[in-house]
């Protein structure tokens, strides 16, 4: 099967107690896209400027993206900057240029609109609501989120999030978006909206799933090296929706070792900068850590 995915592709700068890179690969849509594509097919939707790198698109392509969907317009690439401090839960943005990304409008090629599986990448409620009028027959729609969205248009949100079946979102946020101080009444207030399963973001504290059937609990993995959070939250998205495609499995179960898949691929992508780690990653290593993370929990 394959993933529509449709979000930012940008360059980051980072920096951290551990280390800086400057104008790096990144964005939410490419973390998915690298990430995701180790499990299966990606039909991917973007803008980059004239100053993206053909070569990336092309190993994009290689890695079994296909990027008909991703336009190149005149100007620069979006590009994100920030720093981390020893709490790496939260990043200080010190800068945001849109460029090309500020006229985004994402228009889906025709076989796109035959999507089974979507991912809504964090980006404006009311591009991620266009994307899902132009799917014809949806099966599983996903859709991450951020604070920017939830004050400056939170009743475009909440309209898009009513017609989701997952919700990925941190959990200062969803206590945000559901005007609720306890996470748990916030999950089930925002499962009323519509989608059945929403999956918190804690972090180095894991991640928990509320779900139709019950409630699962994932924490995050042990590392010894550990450089760069930015994009760990889509690369976990992408572990969990990439394992699901793979399968072909939405019970609960399967939703529950694919909350572990994803909390196995976050933890790769933190091991180096942008998704330098995702690139090197084999497969036996993945099978290796899944192993090492069923032992721990």
């Amino acid at each position: 099967m394959s993933i529509l995915v449709v979000g930012s592709i940008a360059f980051d700068s980072v920096k951290t107690p551990f280390g800086t890179c400057d104008r790096a690969l990144g964005g939410a849509a490419n973390f998915f896209s690298m990430t995701a594509s180790l499990f299966t097919k990606i039909q991917l939707v973007g803008v980059v400027g004239e100053d993206f790198p053909a070569d990336h698109l092309k190993y994009l392509e290689s890695r079994g993206v296909d990027i008909a969907g991703v336009q190149q317009s005149p100007g620069k690439t979006f590009h994100w900057q920030g720093n981390y401090g020893y709490d790496l839960n939260e990043a200080q943005t010190l800068k945001t240029e849109l460029n090309v990304f500020g006229s985004f409008n994402p228009i889906l090629p025709e076989p796109y609109k035959q999507a089974e599986i979507v991912f809504l990448a964090n980006i404006d409620p009311v591009l991620q609501l266009q994307v899902l009028e132009q799917v014809k027959n949806p099966k599983l729609v996903a859709l991450d989120t951020m604070n920017f969205w939830i004050e400056s248009k939170n009743a475009e949100l909440k309209k898009v999030i009513s017609q989701i079946d997952i919700l990925f979102i941190n959990e200062s946020e969803l206590r945000q978006l559901a005007a609720e101080r306890n996470t748990v009444k916030a999950a089930k207030k925002m499962q009323a909206l519509g989608p059945k399963t929403i999956i918190v973001k804690r972090g180095e504290y894991g991640a928990l799933m509320f779900h139709e059937q019950g409630c699962f609990f994932t924490p995050a993995f042990p590392l010894e090296d550990l450089y760069d959070p930015t994009g760990a939250g889509d690369t976990f998205a992408a572990g969990f929706m990439g394992y699901l495609d793979q399968t072909g499995k939405s019970d609960f179960e399967s939703f529950k070792e694919a909350m572990v898949m994803g909390s196995v691929m976050a933890s790769f992508a933190i091991e180096d900068f942008s998704f330098d780690r995702i690139k090197r990653l084999e497969k036996h290593e993945i099978e290796a850590r899944c192993f090492e993370f069923k032992q721990l929990t």
